[in-house]
Order: C-alpha cells, then structure tokens, then sequence
C-alpha cells in the first residue's frame, strides 16, 4: 500500500471498532490521510469480512469501509495483547472503539488507563446508546437505534407501516458524526495538550436531525406524523412520474422557484391564484398543486421535462438507481467513481472520496487489507519487536 497522503496525514488512528459505525468514522479519517491501523481478532478478524456479496471470495462491504487503513491481528482479552494496545495506544493520537460499555473496562482498557498510558489521546467511543443512561448496557444494532430514534416513525406514507433506511443510516451517520468529533477534540488538544473521550450513540446523531419536531410538539402540541414524499412544512415537494416512464423529483418550495415553476409547465396564472400564492397557501392546497404537476409531467417525457425546468430555471431532477449514476456525466466529471489498485482483484470500483479539499484532497490508496497484513510492519517497525517475539505471539495466539 502506497503511502496516505492529505491533510491528516501523520494523524495516527486505531480502530478498535467492528462492522460499520466505527468502520465508518475510521473511513473518513484515512480517505484524508490518516493512518488507520485496524486491531482485528487473530480468529477471524472484523465480522465485516463475512458480509456478502463477495467478488472473488471478497467482501465487498470490506473492501470498501476498510480502504486505506493497515490491518493487525490482537486478542484484546489477553494481558499480553493489552499491554501491546497499551503499547500502541501511546504512540497514537485517535482511538475509535465501539464495544458494548463495559468491555474496555472488563479488559483493563478502560478510558482512565488508555489516558494514563497517553494525557494527548482522544477516545471515540461509539455504542447503541451511549456510555451513560439506563439502557447503555443494552446490545445496539443500527436498526433498532433507526427505530427508537423516531425517524423510522416519519418515514412511508400515511396510510403505510413505518419504514426502515434500505442502508445502514444509524452506522453510517454515527460514524460520520463520531469523525467530526475527534477533529473537534484534536482542535482543542492542539491548544490544552489533553486528549479526552468522545461518547456517541447510535440513536443521537439520527435524533439530531428531526429539527424541529421535538419543538414544535413541546411548544405547539404538533405530532410529525409520516408523509410520504411530502414535506409537511412546505409545497411543492413531490416525486412525479413522467409520461416514459421515469420519476421526476420537484422542489420549490421557495417563491421566486415555485414562480420559475410555474413557467416551465405554461401556467403562470398560478402566481397569481389565491391558492397558490405563497408557501403557506400552497401547503394548504397541496393536494390540488401536486394534481396540476402531476397531469403536466405525466404528459411530457422525462428529457422535455428537464430541460423545460432547466430553461426556466425550476428546480428539478431525475429518480436515479447505481445503473444510472454510473452513466451519469456530472457524476463521472467529479470523480464520483473511482477505481483502487487491490492485491487480490487488480483493482476494484468504489465511491471516490467526499468531500473535495482543493489544497488537501484526499485520496484512496488501497482497499481493505488481508487479515493481519501490517503485523510486522506494526509490530516490528512501530514497537521493535524481533521477528522471535513475533513468532511467539503468533504461538500464544495473540496476534
């Protein structure tokens, strides 16, 4: 594996963490040059490795969650693999784990040691429901923080039964919340000089943002309640399908694009009808515009549509599925798509790195490495151990 380059390159992380959530936070950290070091069990390694579909006998979802970062075998549940984390743990500036609370502890591996071992080391901690609060002790799968964080109850349409993400939204977000927040503790160690611990939910970052739900029932007795394609709060917002066939997404839920609307389907009477005149009459009366829309676009194929909006300036845009990103300019002009040099594979496709740095960009070098394929690089190179030392941890079944 080449060399990480970006702007945390030298930032040094290890990940603790298994399947996504950590995988995630870890993710965005080595897309930017970080030095991901992924502490997996000797007998198996990351559950993640075992998540199908495979290309060649490989995980998909590992290759992807897990480029750029260097692979270590370690038995965190024996003395000696914890000194050896110890060990580590001095010498890193990021440590992401997300066991059930209590685990680090059971191990002798708790907060209090890791900071005694390095007062700089920031601490990410990522559980189903925090460190903290009655149900902490509870096992905490993204689909049940989904659905206690009162996003799965808004999601589907009225007359529907809730319905869960299609992705791993809890992981995924968590760990891009839980990445933000050790550069938010990596800022401020870099003016106090001490690391600190990081706790994050599964169920947090997804509450966070059911803005303004909470207020606006504490305050004005509102239930969100599930709207299907709608947004309660504004019209039109709708998905509408097109005369060929094609699903087209309408938003203009501002004035002066609802005008520019309005021009692109030939009715600019509309500006001036009562129902529709501005967003509050409009959410009124979304029924009636969501029928106009619909009659026009179910008239017109999906390319007259588009260009009709793009010419008037509405704000309009096609349902995609990956078949049709793929064939996508914009998104191939952007490097959306990238393909990595893989050992095993020659090279693999993946989603290229987000977001664009122009002075820093960050790069994909590699995608998930073999089960314990740094161990001598770490060991060896990082704390010194001799090839004999090796030897005997691989004996002893601590790496």
């Amino acid at each position: 594996m080449m060399a990480s380059t970006g702007p945390l390159a030298g930032l040094a992380v290890l990940d603790l963490s298994t399947i996504v959530s950590g995988g995630t936070a870890t993710s965005m950290l080595a897309d930017f040059g970080a030095e991901v070091i992924k502490v997996e069990h000797p007998g198996g390694g990351d559950p993640l490795r075992s998540w199908g579909p495979f290309l060649s006998g490989q995980s998909v979802w590992w290759k992807v969650v897990s480029r750029n970062k260097k692979s270590i075998t370690l038995d965190l549940s024996r003395p000696r693999g914890q000194q050896l984390l110890l060990s580590l743990a001095g010498r890193a500036d990021v440590l992401v784990e997300n066991f059930r609370p209590g685990t680090l502890e059971k191990w002798g591996l708790g907060p209090e040691r890791l900071l005694d071992a390095n007062p700089r080391l920031v601490v990410l901690r990522i559980s189903g429901f925090g460190q903290t609060g009655p149900y902490r002790h509870r096992p905490g799968f993204g689909t049940i923080a989904e659905a206690m964080s009162g996003l799965v109850a808004l999601s589907g349409f009225p007359d529907s039964p809730p319905l869960l993400p299609p992705l791993p939204l809890a992981d995924e977000v968590a760990g891009i919340v839980g990445a933000m927040a050790a550069l938010m503790a990596i800022y401020h160690r870099q003016r106090s000089g001490r690391g600190q611990v990081i706790d994050v939910s599964l169920y947090e970052p997804l509450f966070r943002l059911l803005i303004p739900y909470v207020t606006q029932y504490l305050t004005l007795g509102i239930v969100a309640r599930r709207s299907g394609n709608e947004f309660p709060d504004a019209a039109p917002r709708n998905l509408y399908r097109a005369r060929d066939g094609g699903w087209i997404a309408i938003s203009a839920t501002s004035q002066r694009v609802f005008e520019r609307l309005a021009a692109a389907i030939g009715r600019p009477d509309l500006i001036e009808d009562p129902r529709f005149a501005d967003n509050a009459a409009r959410v009124r009366n979304r029924e009636a515009l969501d029928a106009i829309l619909g009659e026009w676009i179910g008239s017109h194929t999906e390319d007259e549509i588009l260009a009709r909006c793009e010419e008037s300036g509405a704000v309009a845009g096609p349902v995609y599925d990956v078949a049709r990103i793929l064939r996508d300019p914009h998104y191939a002009a952007r490097g959306d798509i990238i393909r990595a040099p893989d050992p095993h594979l020659g090279e693999i496709p993946m989603i290229g790195v987000v977001p664009a740095l122009s002075e820093t960009p960050g790069a994909v070098v590699g995608p998930g490495p073999a089960l314990g394929a740094h161990n001598a690089e770490i060991y060896g190179g990082r704390l010194g151990l001799s090839e004999e030392e090796l030897d005997s941890l691989r004996a002893q079944e601590v790496i």
